[in-house]
């Protein structure tokens, strides 16, 4: 059994399938009940192996795989998606359910966050390339973590892109 299913009782959600709200207002709810609970997803593996201790990590896309190694000499990895990267210089997001270097296989939960959006009628997360702030990248991912039931999130640094990531089945081994 994983870490983080032990800590949250072993049973999986099934990912989540919205109805189609019929007010703006509900379509807040739900961005601010993601930010919300990858707040406290992030709030509890920072605290409980280490997330973003050691600022080292990798990422395998071809494998679907990040790695981080933490200051207590700890190996996490987990399976991983690509939501989308954020050019830091033109402030342009790329989905990852339609970015040239993201395989197929790491893209379903962006392809949850487009489903949405086509459900919604949110152009913002059905177009492929849009001009967001940083803040809306995590907003998106926060989604996408919510909508797939995934486990946390990361943010990795490429030069001046920034990739946004959700991750689930976290295993912890030492280094």
């Amino acid at each position: 059994m994983k870490f983080l299913d032990k800590l949250f009782g072993g049973s999986k959600r099934e990912p989540a399938v919205d109805t189609p709200a019929s007010e703006d207002a509900d379509i807040d709810a739900v961005f601010e009940r993601a930010a919300e609970e990858l707040s406290l997803k992030t709030s509890i593996a920072v605290e409980t192996w280490g997330l973003g201790s050691g600022g080292d990590y990798s990422v395998d896309l071809e494998a679907g795989i990040i790695r981080f190694n933490n200051d207590r000499g700890w190996q996490i990895s987990a399976p991983v998606q690509v939501i989308g990267t954020y050019n830091s210089q033109d402030g342009s997001w790329l989905w990852g359910w339609d970015h040239p270097s993201v395989p197929a296989p790491v893209s379903k939960h962006a392809a949850l966050v487009r489903d949405f959006g086509a459900r919604h009628g949110l152009e913002v997360l059905t177009t492929r390339k849009v001009a967001v702030e940083e803040a809306d990248a995590w907003n998106f991912t926060a989604l996408a973590c919510h909508l797939a039931c995934a486990q946390g999130a990361y943010r990795g640094p490429t030069g001046t892109t920034l990739v946004f990531m959700t991750f689930d089945g976290v295993t912890i081994s030492k280094a």
